[in-house]
């Protein structure tokens, strides 16, 4: 069955509001977070004062008998250029569930521009709507067209600083957003030492805690602060380095043998993931299926990384029906990411949701056997992103 159109969309929610009143304000509203840009003071307080505002972007793609399918990805108009400008127009009327080489005619297409950055969310967005779209037209939840269910169900682990409303919502296991790099010194090394030590002290010894150090280190910076970090048993440390840095992530393992290391969030394609594995330099793969190139390039990506000994861990995969389905079905995915921007209080279906899509409970999550991703989103939620 031929495709017939593959469509931009934005989605427009029904205003809706939590009915439960927050005890406070979520840590991620005004917290600071070492990030690359820390090093510029008119920007180092808030990772909002540089990043873009671009929306979200939604892909639908549409076969000759009327189904359709959803995807989802990030970074706005430019990528809704992509899909709409160049990848559609090479892809309608080719096979719908060719999926294997419609992939592979996406990394190839935007080869020209860069196939990683803003070309992946792209593609992303693309791949995953031709998965979900299969799965409606077999009646089938992705994760049945991918082996069926390999775990009964996943455990979570919830990344944040409320840990105090983490450990009421039932997890067991929690990464900390660091907040101090290197801009801040030995004192900022302090400062972090400080805040993990209280975090280990409140949840105990028999709960994982790992670090998300998001772009913001050098080699040495990193180096030091897992020394003074390491009495407080961290499970990893993540993305300590901005992604492109080859040389100093084979340095940072080389100078770390004992600390596991994670990284991959800003990775794009299968490329990176497979010089990772055949240097040794993480323990933790970290893609994010709706930015990498999708389903198809995760896929790829973890059965590398079972050929090669590590493991995958999905950046956000428990807050989207996409992660949830891939994690669900995939041997090298041992736990799935729940970010938890709720403030304390608020529980998590009132806010934290696309309709359809799974919630962790008591730190475990089962996805939707919805035919496709499960997603309930109906069509009059969407329109074109250019308008026509």
């Amino acid at each position: 069955m031929k495709l017939t159109e593959i469509r931009a969309m934005r989605l427009n929610v029904p205003a809706h509001a939590a009915k439960t009143a927050p005890r406070r304000a979520s840590w991620f509203q005004e917290a600071e977070v070492a990030n690359p840009m820390s090093r510029y003071p008119k920007v180092k307080a808030h990772r909002n004062l540089w990043l873009p505002k671009w929306e979200g972007v939604w892909c639908k793609v549409t076969a000759e008998d009327g189904s359709w399918g959803l995807g989802y990805t990030g970074n706005g108009r430019a990528v809704a250029a992509v899909i709409d400008d160049h990848l559609a127009p090479q892809l309608v009327g080719e096979d719908c569930h060719a999926i294997t080489k419609l992939a592979d005619m996406m990394f190839r297409l935007t080869k020209p521009y860069g196939s990683v950055g803003l070309a992946a969310y792209a593609v992303s967005a693309v791949d995953l709507a031709l998965w979900d779209l299969r799965g409606k037209q077999l009646d089938q939840p992705v994760y049945a067209l991918l082996g069926g269910p390999q775990k009964d169900r996943i455990p979570c682990y919830c990344t944040g600083n409320d840990i105090d409303w983490y450990q009421e919502l039932g997890f067991r296991a929690f990464k900390l957003a660091c907040p101090y790099g290197p801009v801040d010194g030995l004192d900022g090394i302090h400062k972090n030492e400080e805040f993990v030590a209280r975090v280990r002290e409140q949840i105990g010894d028999d709960c994982e805690l790992m670090l998300d150090c998001w772009m913001a280190f050098d080699v040495e910076y990193t180096v030091r602060l897992a020394e003074a970090l390491r009495p407080y048993k961290l499970k990893w440390m993540e993305e300590c380095l901005i992604p492109e840095d080859f040389d100093g992530h084979v340095t940072l393992r080389e100078r770390l043998p004992w600390q596991t290391l994670a990284t991959g969030e800003h990775w794009y394609t299968h490329v990176p993931f497979q010089w990772a594995i055949n240097h040794k330099v993480v323990d933790i793969l970290q893609p994010d299926i709706n930015w990498c190139g999708g389903l198809t390039t995760c896929q790829r990506i973890a059965a590398a990384a079972d050929a090669g000994g590590v493991s995958v861990m999905l950046h956000g995969g428990g807050n989207t029906a996409f992660g949830q389905h891939f994690s669900y079905a995939t041997p090298a995915v041992p736990w799935l990411e729940c970010f938890v921007g709720t403030p304390p209080g608020v529980p998590l279906e009132e806010a934290w949701r696309m309709p359809g899509e799974a919630l962790p409970q008591a730190g475990w999550l089962v996805p939707s056997d919805a035919p496709g991703f499960g997603l309930e989103i109906p069509l009059e939620w969407l329109t074109p992103f250019f308008g026509g």
